[in-house]
């Protein structure tokens, strides 16, 4: 990807986190519409953020008192350790307000406002509770970029995924910077992993039940972030 594009795309997720503040504020979701399920996963990585936007505050705090007989100095610092603090509960933010969700035939996995993916619960061949920690998944989408192996996409909360999905066929995950993974297990996090299973695999059971009516439709595919 170009740089243009690269910074196009990461403003559009500075703009994503920020709106996410607000709903937040309303107490709001982004993208849960009536009779779909959300599936929360911010709680396991909320007493990290709070912590962390503790500290900052605290940081802001001494280094406000540090530069205060420097006024162009500490204007400037100012700016931007409130822009961190806003970063960081803009984290948790997007995480609340930006759940995964279960509706309408598609199970739609989110990282906060980092990335997405829509996987029609059709292409789903098993979905199971899956306690682990994340790792990286350098390897495995480097390999799977050359088209040689299906990679593993993990939408990890605290360090951790708790739900595991084999899909059918391999799909494609695009990153923040556009990056594009092919993979064929997909490991998300889940606030109670193991109702999402549950509400999973029912989905897939009245996908498969309707398949007697018709063609199941589509593939899985993604909607960029």
């Amino acid at each position: 990807m170009s740089r243009g594009g690269a910074l196009r795309r990461l403003a559009a997720h500075e703009g994503r986190w920020l709106v996410s503040l607000v709903w937040w504020v309303a107490r709001r979701r982004i993208g849960v519409a009536p009779g779909e399920r959300a599936l929360g996963y911010a709680a396991a990585q909320a007493a990290f953020v709070y912590g962390l936007a503790f500290v900052c505050v605290v940081e802001t705090v001494g280094v406000s008192v540090l530069f205060a007989a420097e006024p162009a100095v500490h204007g400037v610092l100012l700016v931007l350790d409130v822009y961190t603090v806003l970063m960081v509960l803009g984290l948790q933010a997007a995480a609340v307000t930006r759940p995964h969700v279960l509706g309408a035939g598609v199970l739609w996995l989110r990282d906060g406002a980092r990335r997405e993916l829509r996987i029609p619960v059709g292409r789903i061949a098993s979905v199971r509770y899956d306690l682990r920690f994340s790792r990286s998944e350098a390897r495995a989408g480097d390999a799977a970029a050359e088209g040689t192996a299906a990679g593993v996409a993990e939408f990890a909360v605290g360090g951790q995924t708790s739900v595991t999905v084999e899909l059918a066929e391999p799909v494609v995950v695009v990153g923040l910077l556009g990056r594009r993974v092919i993979v064929g297990t997909v490991r998300f996090h889940a606030d109670d992993p193991r109702a999402a299973v549950r509400a999973v695999r029912e989905a897939v059971r009245e996908a498969m039940a309707g398949a007697d009516d018709g063609p199941m439709a589509g593939r899985a595919s993604v909607t960029p972030p």
